[in-house]
């Protein structure tokens, strides 16, 4: 066994040329720890008389134990990734080594994510409970429209959870965007969560919410058109690589980011913000309020992702793809006006169907035209500009004026 005395002895090697003495020293320094350290392990998988015969066993295993095998398994190049190496798909570097980063925004949002957590339990449910429960609290059709919502919306971010874990976390090749995938997949989950918190807050019959994706019709055809896109990718046998598997990718990532998070979701959110800006079920909209920001976040994630790929893969974006796409965006925008119809047969809140169906066609042009996509409703104008205003995540006076907030996570508070 080695002695640690052995270090403050002289090795008598000549430094190397265009080494100081002082560096050749580290070096050496440096050179014994690794041989200190690695006779030290061997000495710890030495079978010992106090060893158990588990323990003994294990230790045996364990010397078989080849690493070169084990490291072949890893995705990519065993050599150090260099920046021009990545890519948004079909990446052979490693996709352990994080650093050097690519893309910049993506680690960005990340950390942006970070800096905006929150829990459900955080919020005050008190004056939502009283509401639900008053007689005369809310109009039927402002309860269809909170019903109808946390019925499509407890299951919608399942869907969007489900559809990043199982399939495109192991298909995008970009370690740096893959941090921010799982930060979103922890963010669907607690959206998921505070849809629960809602239920169980308000007394909801919790099997009649979480079921509405299978029972009503404009909830189950959103989830029916979001789902077909995820059976192909979804498949462990499935791999890109042909022009054919990475654009049913690309198809994947814009039904999800582009429709689901980027068009499905705001007619919901509209209602029930519409209801907070009303000073009801408070509550309920503090955490779409909350929500809402994260999507909007991940909305910005996916369009980035869709058109980093559509750069370093322009023979994807041919003029079947875009016409695809275009029809993606138009048949999303077509049923969540019917789902918007759905809600609300008669004006509620300060708004109607026919307001809801302009604003939906102005999201779906910004949808289009992030995407590089022509508009096709052009001249329709925002009904509601207010809710622009609620995206922003700088502090601010809570938008439902029940408390003083800092959308950010205690250790990124600024006070001043």
């Amino acid at each position: 066994m080695l002695s640690w005395d052995e270090f403050d002895k002289e090795d008598g090697e000549v430094a190397a040329k265009g080494t100081t003495p002082a560096q050749a020293a580290a070096a050496a320094t440096l050179d014994k720890l690794d041989s200190a350290g690695g006779a030290a392990a061997l000495e710890a998988r030495a079978a010992t008389a106090s060893d158990s015969d588990a323990v003994k066993r294990a230790k045996a295993a364990l010397d078989a134990l080849d690493v070169a095998e084990g490291l072949a398994e890893l995705e990519g190049s065993s050599a150090r990734v260099a920046v021009d190496e990545k890519r948004m798909i079909n990446c052979r570097a490693d996709l352990n080594q994080l650093v050097p980063f690519k893309y910049d925004w993506a680690w960005q949002k990340y950390l942006d994510g970070c800096a905006n957590h929150w829990m459900p339990q955080e919020v005050n449910m008190t004056a939502d409970i009283a509401l639900w429960k008053s007689m005369d609290g809310l109009t039927e059709d402002e309860r269809r429209i909170v019903m109808r919502n946390l019925g499509f919306f407890s299951t919608a971010d399942s869907l969007v959870a489900n559809n990043l874990a199982l399939a495109v976390y192991r298909l995008i090749t970009n370690p740096e965007c893959r941090q921010y995938i799982l930060r979103q997949a922890f963010e669907e989950a607690i959206h998921t969560h505070a849809y629960q918190y809602c239920i169980e807050s308000l007394g909801m019959d919790e099997g009649e919410i979480f079921n509405m994706y299978h029972e009503i019709p404009s909830v189950a055809k959103k989830a029916a058109w979001g789902l077909k896109y995820t059976r192909a990718i979804s498949d462990p046998e499935f791999n890109t690589g042909t022009v054919e598997t990475d654009k049913e990718l690309l198809r994947n990532l814009i039904a999800y980011y582009c429709v689901l998070e980027g068009i499905f979701f705001y007619c919901g959110f509209t209602q029930i913000l519409s209801m907070g800006r009303r000073n009801k079920m408070t509550g309920v909209a503090e955490q779409f309020q909350y929500i809402l920001r994260d999507e909007s976040m991940h909305l910005n994630f996916g369009i980035d992702v869709i058109n980093q790929i559509k750069i370093e893969n322009p023979h994807l974006w041919d003029a079947a793809m875009k016409e695809e796409a275009t029809q993606m965006i138009l048949q999303g925008t077509q049923l969540e006006i019917e789902y918007a119809r759905d809600t609300m047969p008669r004006g509620v809140l300060g708004m109607n169907a026919a307001m809801m169906e302009d604003y939906l066609k102005f999201i779906a042009n910004r949808r289009l035209t992030q995407i590089g996509l022509k508009e096709e409703y052009p001249g329709t104008t925002n009904p509601f500009p207010w809710m622009s205003e609620i995206m922003d995540l700088k502090k601010e006076k809570n938008f439902f004026e029940t408390r003083v907030i800092e959308y950010q996570t205690g250790g990124a508070l600024s006070w001043d």
